[in-house]
C-alpha cells in the first residue's frame, strides 16, 4: 500500500484535533486518551498513535488547535477594527458571542485548561500559562491604547483591564454552563462596558 502523502496525514490530524478540542472542552485535557478519542473519531489506536506519539503530545495539539480556533473566530474577525477603545467593544461583543453560540460544548476551553492545570506543573501547565500571558498581554496592549487616546481615564492599570475583561467572560462562559439562561451574556456585556467606561461614558451605547 502507498503511504499518506503529508497533506493527507495533516488534513487527518487535523479532524482529530478538532474533535479532540470539543471532548477537551467538557472532560479536560487529562480526559482525553488515545483509545478514547479513536473510537470517537472511528480510527484504531495504532493509527491515532501515529499521528501523536504520545498523549501529552496529544494534548499539546489540543490546546493549539484550541487557541487557533479561538483566535480565528473571536480576534481575527475584529482586527481590523481601530486599536484602543473601538476594537476593545468589539472585541468583547465577539468574545461573548463565541460564549453565546455555544462554539465548545463545554463552554471556554481556556477557562477550563487554566483550573485543571494552574497548580499542575510540567510542560501543560507551561503552555496554558503561556498562551494566557500571551491573550492578557494582548488585551492589555489594547487597553493602554485607549488610554493614549484618551478614551479611559489616565489613571487607570491597562492590567486591571486586561484582569477584568478576562474574568467577566470566563464567568460568563462558566455561567451560562450552569445555569443555561443567556441573561449572563447580557450581564456579562454590561459589566465589561463598565470596565471600560471607568467614569467615561462614551462607551455606554457602544
Amino acid at each position: 500500500m502507498p503511504r499518506r502523502s503529508a497533506a493527507a496525514v495533516a488534513e487527518t490530524r487535523a479532524a482529530v484535533t478538532e474533535a479532540a478540542v470539543d471532548r477537551a472542552s467538557v472532560d479536560g485535557l487529562e480526559g482525553l486518551t488515545i483509545g478514547g478519542l479513536a473510537g470517537e473519531v472511528e480510527m484504531r489506536k495504532s493509527s491515532l498513535f501515529s499521528l501523536f506519539g504520545s498523549k501529552e503530545e496529544l494534548q499539546v495539539a489540543t490546546l493549539e488547535a484550541a487557541v487557533r480556533d479561538f483566535r480565528a473566530k473571536v480576534w481575527e474577525p475584529v482586527a481590523g477594527e481601530a486599536p484602543g477603545l473601538p476594537r476593545l467593544l468589539a472585541l468583547c461583543d465577539s468574545w461573548l458571542a463565541y460564549h453565546e453560540r455555544e462554539s465548545l460544548p463545554g463552554g471556554c476551553f481556556l477557562t477550563t485548561a487554566t483550573v485543571e492545570f494552574d497548580a499542575r506543573p510540567g510542560p501543560l501547565r507551561d503552555a496554558v500559562a503561556e498562551t494566557m500571558e500571551l491573550w492578557l498581554g494582548a488585551l492589555e496592549r489594547e487597553a493602554a491604547a485607549a488610554i493614549d487616546a484618551g478614551d479611559i481615564p489616565a489613571d487607570t492599570d491597562p492590567a486591571d483591564i486586561a484582569f477584568e475583561l478576562n474574568a467577566v467572560a470566563a464567568a460568563a462562559s462558566y455561567g451560562f454552563q450552569l445555569s443555561r439562561d443567556r441573561a449572563v451574556f447580557a450581564r456579562a456585556r454590561r459589566s465589561m462596558r463598565r470596565a471600560l467606561v471607568r467614569g467615561n461614558n462614551r462607551a455606554d451605547g457602544a
